[in-house]
């Protein structure tokens, strides 16, 4: 037997010799001459695959297979899927699978599966099928392999199939198995395949191990079942960082931003390790939380720990800083971006956009245009259009919606751009406009367009059309409260009394009930959450009796209660207290008496802000020469100098 060195002295001859001009040759094929030529009496050194392998020369490596023919062995077999496996080389890998056919050698269930593996790497999932279809015999990884390679594609419903057939023909899954099967159980009708899953899992006795817990919580927290997943995370023996996130992740994409928060504080406690994809959770929840302090602090963490810049974290700070009104910190961790996906782009996009700010959002887009790195896509268009909406550009909106129309980016047009129009129509006041605009649409109106208008109308004082709408938003969600609020302040402004006490009477009789307002504000990293007429804050009485005497200092300044606000009927004093315990107004006055004189007040609410308490900001504004940044649900109100840059429409 030759040496490695041997081999590869006479290996490179003859790849010499294949690599000459094929006018030197007196024939074509480089197979055929292989057996012309003089070989060794002795095979060639097993070891030499491998260091051709770990060299990178694969050309090199299947020409000595093919000179070896017959005589490859398993060892050479392996090392050669391995190197084809790793560099996802498909066509090197198919070489190898035809000469296992060709030269009859029968390849255990190890080789069998690495070629699945290989397949799948290679994104040929259909060959990966057929190769575990053609199996005698199966073992748990070859399983395995198919499985997690259908549910890391998305391809559910098969990977759910395909562990059925598993289990039927009596192979045990391993934590490996539960652990990719789990991902797949999605939807309503996965989640409840899931749940056997679980049953089974406990039945094996894997439930703590780690993969497949942190999978079984994340398949909790996807399907909503936010308590079934803290449970399992309790239950873990160890956790590890994927867990953690996972549950933190959870927290944050149903909204529970304070529990994720707390639950994140209390695993750092625990000396939890922390990656991107656990800080881009965290500013998930920060996001909605608008806690800007914890979001700058999280940041600056990320950077003493030279945390790598992911895209992935870097769109989500720009989200942060664009949620919690800090556009100048998201628009520096936008420039400063090597690469920027769509979703960088959108992301500032919709940060301007919700701030009101138009002419940024065009220019942005049109920047966007000129680099032409990333395409627009629809979310761009819908950041653009809102944009134009909330910046009162509703010409331009109209001229970017009909190149649209042509198909200028390839972009199409879905139902959510023309409800963009709609909203745009009706925040200029062309309500009629809006009305036709709906009627000619290629798709039939969501509830969603229909409440836009119906927001028009109220905003507007249509009464004849905010009635119809009404009524039309009444069949399809007959369970909204918002829509019966809405149409309840439409006949209030008319002084339709009787329509609203019918309709009250509609809401009792159905038990329906509205979100709970909720406002809160940031001081020194504390959230400070006040709801309406709360009496349950630390300083509530010194915030009930300030608000009081701001009432009557803004009504000498001009303040008129906007009564209207007030659904229910009762004289109008009862009004004007019900509307001094709004939770806008309760955590603006604790803004006032808890921070210094110049300081800005930055509030948080969940729901739409009403009328009166806009006009009370503007008030706190004008009287103290505050700056008053709000968030509710829509958009974003900075306010300075009693003037909003909403322009008192929202």
């Amino acid at each position: 037997m030759l040496t490695p060195v041997q081999d590869m002295k006479w290996l490179q001859n003859i790849n010499c010799i294949f690599h000459c001009p094929k006018k030197l040759l007196p024939f074509t094929n480089p197979f055929t001459f292989t057996r012309q030529l003089t070989l060794p009496s002795f095979p060639p050194n097993p070891e030499t695959l491998k260091v051709l392998c770990s060299n990178g020369q694969l050309t090199e490596a299947l020409l000595l297979m093919a000179i070896i023919g017959f005589g490859m062995k398993f060892e050479g077999y392996d090392t050669l899927l391995n190197a084809c496996v790793t560099r996802k080389a498909i066509r090197e890998g198919q070489r190898v699978h035809a000469h296992l056919i060709k030269t009859g050698y029968h390849p255990p269930v190890y080789l069998r599966t690495r070629l699945i593996v290989f397949y799948n790497k290679c994104e040929c999932l259909k060959d990966a099928r057929q190769m575990l279809d053609e199996m005698c015999e199966r073992n748990v990884v070859s399983w395995t392999a198919m499985i997690s390679a259908y549910s890391q594609r998305g391809y559910c419903s098969e990977a759910l199939s395909l562990f059925v057939q598993m289990l039927r023909s009596d192979t045990q899954p391993n934590d490996f198995t539960f652990a990719s099967v789990l991902t797949s159980c999605t939807g309503a009708s996965g989640f409840g395949l899931g749940s056997q899953i679980h049953s089974l899992i406990i039945k094996s006795k894997f439930e703590s191990h780690i993969y497949v817990g942190s999978s079984l919580l994340d398949m909790y927290a996807k399907a909503g079942k936010i308590h079934e997943a803290r449970r399992v995370f309790e239950c873990l023996p160890e956790r590890d960082v994927v867990s953690c996130t996972a549950i933190i992740s959870g927290f944050a994409q149903l909204g529970l931003d304070e529990e994720a928060l707390k639950l994140f504080r209390k695993l750092q406690v625990e000396g939890m390790s922390s990656n991107y994809v656990t800080y881009a959770s965290l500013l998930t929840a920060l996001s909605g939380l608008a806690a800007l302090d914890h979001g700058k602090q999280v940041h600056s963490h990320v950077l003493r720990c030279k945390v790598p810049s992911y895209v992935v974290l870097q769109n989500s700070l720009i989200d942060m800083y664009s949620k919690c009104g800090s556009l100048v910190y998201a628009r520096r961790v936008f420039d400063n971006m090597a690469e920027r996906t769509a979703i960088s782009w959108n992301a500032m996009l919709v940060g301007y956009s919700k701030h009101g700010m138009g002419n940024e959002v065009l220019e942005l887009f049109k920047l966007m245009r000129e680099e032409n790195k990333v395409k627009p896509n629809s979310v761009t268009y819908l950041a653009v259009l809102s944009g134009c909406s909330h910046g009162g550009m509703e010409d331009r909106g109209l001229e970017i919606f009909d190149e649209m129309l042509y198909c200028k980016d390839g972009v199409e047009l879905e139902i959510e751009h023309y409800g963009c129009i709609v909203d745009l129509l009706g925040r200029a006041g062309r309500v009629e406009e809006a009305f036709k605009f709906i009627k000619k649409m290629p798709f039939e109106p969501t509830a969603a367009i229909w409440g836009s208008l119906l927001g028009a109308c109220r905003v507007h004082s249509n009464v004849d059309i905010g009635e119809f709408v009404g009524q039309r938003l009444l069949e399809i969600e007959p369970d909204n409260a918002g829509n019966y609020v809405i149409l309840c302040n439409i006949y209030a402004s008319a002084g339709r009394w009787e329509d609203v006490k019918i309709l009250r009477e509609l809401m009792n009789q159905k038990a329906m009930t509205k979100e709970p307002g909720r406002s809160w504000i940031e001081l020194d990293q504390t959230l400070h959450t006040f709801h309406a007429s709360d009496r349950s804050h630390p300083r509530r009485e010194e915030v009930f009796t300030k608000v009081r005497e701001l009432s009557v200092k803004f009504k000498e300044a001009g303040y008129v209660p906007e009564l209207s606000c007030v659904l229910h009927d009762v004289d109008e004093e009862q009004k004007e207290k019900i509307l001094l315990g709004h939770s806008e107004k309760l955590a603006m006055t604790f803004g006032l008496i808890a921070t210094p004189e110049g300081t800005s007040i930055r509030i948080m609410k969940n729901l739409r802000i009403c009328i009166d308490c806009h006009n009370f900001a503007k008030f706190v504004s004008k009287v103290y020469g505050r700056k008053v940044s709000l968030r509710d649900k829509n958009r974003f109100h900075h306010i300075v100098g009693g003037t909003c840059s909403c322009g008192d429409y929202w």
